[in-house]
């Protein structure tokens, strides 16, 4: 896997993006797919840059594996921030009204149903979050 180190702060996103990209481009990676994963990379840098620093800003890191049988991508965010396990919450209703739905939670559903894989752990005074994709 290749990695990515960088300032937990959403000016950096475009670097983050640039990474993944790379990458995925380089294996062949289907613009739709890619377009998920641009989505998936986002959501959850911006949320690590947002929430899992308060106060401060700190690192993150962006791991990114491109696995051949079955063609898949893994990405792979963890950061030091305060512990935050983003798929322990529910999901939300979105047979609701965007007016009677309780505001957040729809970047993370949109990540957990556009990705084949979601886990968390927490290990080590670090959040990972592991994402997989097939190809």
């Amino acid at each position: 896997m290749e990695e990515l180190v960088i300032r937990a702060e959403t000016e950096n996103l475009q670097q983050v993006l640039a990474f993944v990209d790379e990458r995925l481009e380089a294996c062949g990676c289907p613009l739709r797919t890619q377009m998920q994963l641009d989505i998936a990379v986002e959501e959850i840098f911006v949320n690590i840059a947002s929430y899992a620093y308060p106060g401060e800003t700190g690192e993150a890191s962006v791991r990114i594996g491109i696995e051949e049988d079955p063609p898949a991508v893994t990405l792979v965010f963890a950061d030091s921030g305060i512990p935050f396990d983003p798929l322990a919450k529910e999901d939300p209703d979105v047979s609701l009204s965007a007016e009677e739905r309780q505001p957040g939670n729809l970047g993370i559903f949109l990540v957990k149903k556009s990705m084949d894989d979601v886990k968390y752990e927490y290990s080590g005074g670090r959040n990972i979050l592991t994402l997989r994709k097939l190809l």
